[in-house]
């Protein structure tokens, strides 16, 4: 059994069975022999299944949103108003583009070209925005016509019962849907080198990454990565610099700082280093870790010891490579839970540890650069390229920087997030996009028919 350990109290919360690679061969078998039938459904079917998903994840945001809280710490808050609704607005997204002709096909020449569903798709979802990344593979995987396997990470697992329930109710056939609980090294390589899995959607660590594309390509299976980032958010010196630090350092530490996405690197003009450093520091101030259960607490704890102590030791690379300790450290900020202290450096360059590696917690860097030219140059001095942002008085200056950088999204003066717009990363950030008519892309295959 694997215990669910709820990482603000240190307490066990539940418990799931630990899968194994029989139980994945099971679970394939079964996609298998559903994925006739089912990808032989209606696009009206499909649609209405994937509506019902929607509407039922709104009426249970409660429950959805409390374990959750439970089991990896988000604040109840940001569960409530992010962590379900962006689901729902992915899954609704995705029905929008079935109900818009997708797999209507396109006529080129003499040939109809269509789009049809892969097979048997594995999904291995993290557990940072577990309901949000489950709901981003499984959902249009589904919608598409293919039988799916889920594999949640199992330090959030019962978010995903919660979603398994979801399907079932909804009306998802027996075997069309599957999940298996488990580790990466036992359930995560199994699905990964199953011959009779066609594709694998994961998400993670860019380190995970790799090993599933290198035991994917033994069967040549489709694969698509959302891995990690080290996102840039570039301040022009035309910007309002309050405004833009405070939006920077709301998301750099959001659910916690364990975002893949989060704008982890203020970059500023040397001469507004030290103002912009002292306005991220009482910005920073008001994220006082504390039990994420209570609707008041900005910042919860790391999902782990093991997180907690993987950000801690960055923390204090920090220290050593001479950044400057604005405020936080490596000392932990609570007596009880996985706390780590929203943190803060200054004078941070583009060779330290703390700002070309993925931290995955509350910890900002603020770096100075000279012009514009050598802000593009930092923002893409990492083997990453998945978020970004922009702030600039001038909306056309902004857009010209936005596209220098190596990036798949970039937020232009604090811009909403699109859950219809494709979501991915360029390099070591991954392959593939998720979201809307682009994520349903990942899971079908072009035929062309030649009359």
């Amino acid at each position: 059994m694997i215990e669910v350990v709820n990482p603000t109290t240190e307490e066990v919360v539940g418990t799931v069975r630990a899968g194994t690679a029989s139980d994945v061969d099971a679970a394939v078998t079964r996609a298998v022999a559903a994925f006739p039938e089912w990808a032989a459904t209606s696009l009206d079917e499909r649609s209405a299944l994937v509506r019902r998903v929607a509407d039922a994840m709104v009426a249970r945001t409660d429950e959805l949103a409390a374990t959750m809280t439970a089991e990896m710490g988000t604040p109840i808050t940001f569960a409530s108003r992010v962590q379900v609704p962006n689901p729902v607005g992915i899954a609704r997204g995705v029905a929008d583009v079935l109900a818009g002709g997708y797999f209507s096909g396109e006529e080129i020449g003499n040939s109809l070209v269509l789009r049809e569903p892969i097979g048997v798709v594995a999904a291995i979802t993290p557990w940072n925005f577990p309901l949000q990344q489950m709901v981003a593979k499984v959902v249009p995987a589904l919608a598409a016509g293919n039988a799916v396997v889920l594999k949640p990470s199992e330090l959030a697992p019962m978010t995903a019962d919660l979603l398994a329930s979801i399907l079932v109710d909804a009306g998802v056939p027996e075997g069309v849907f599957s999940l298996v609980h488990g580790t990466g090294p036992v359930v995560g390589e199994a699905l990964a080198a199953h011959p009779m899995v066609d594709m694998v959607s994961f998400t993670g660590s860019t380190r995970a990454g790799r090993r599933v594309s290198a035991l994917a390509a033994e069967t040549v299976k489709r694969v698509a990565l959302e891995l990690g980032g080290k996102s840039a958010n570039v301040v022009l010196d035309d910007a309002d610099v309050t405004r833009a630090v405070k939006i920077g350092v709301a998301n750099a530490f959001m659910n916690n700082g364990q975002a893949c996405s989060a704008w982890t690197r203020l970059l500023v003009p040397s001469s507004r280093h030290d103002e912009a450093l002292e306005i991220a520091v009482a910005a920073a101030s008001k994220y006082e870790p504390g039990d994420p259960a209570l609707p008041t607490t900005r910042i919860g704890p790391a999902v782990s010891a093991a997180q907690r102590d993987r950000v801690v030791g960055y923390i204090r690379s920090g220290v050593e490579e001479g950044a400057q300790l604005a405020l936080g450290g490596p000392d932990a900020p609570t007596s009880r839970g996985f706390h780590v202290a929203p943190t803060v450096f200054g004078g941070v360059r583009a060779d330290m540890t703390i700002a070309q590696e993925e931290i995955f917690g509350p910890v900002l860097s603020v770096m100075p650069y000279n012009d514009e030219d050598d802000a593009v140059r930092i923002a893409n001095s990492t083997i990453y390229g998945l978020g970004g942002a922009v702030f600039s008085a001038d909306p056309d200056r902004a857009l010209a920087v936005a596209k220098r950088l190596r990036t798949g999204q970039v937020d232009i003066n604090g811009a909403a997030f699109n859950t219809s717009a494709p979501f991915g990363g360029y390099r070591q950030s991954g392959t593939g996009r998720e979201f809307g008519r682009h994520g349903l892309d990942e899971f079908t295959e072009l035929k062309s028919i030649q009359r």
